[in-house]
């Protein structure tokens, strides 16, 4: 196993900076792979569609 560094010149024998490095310096991005916020609000805006329509009938019907 390497001998890593931390940042001020300390031994660090599970190399424990080296992968905190790697994984915020992960060049895929961790959040790019999140669902786009698109899909997420035409969801949300069919549920309260729904919910409106439900509401209405419910409405209607009981009148």
């Amino acid at each position: 196993m390497a001998n890593t560094q931390g940042p001020e010149g300390n031994y660090d024998p599970a190399g424990s900076t080296q992968m905190f490095r790697a994984f915020v310096d992960d060049p895929q991005g961790r959040q790019q792979q999140a669902a786009p916020a698109g899909p997420r609000v035409g969801l949300i805006a069919g549920v309260i569609a729904v919910v409106v329509v439900v509401a209405v009938v419910a409405w209607l019907a009981l009148a």
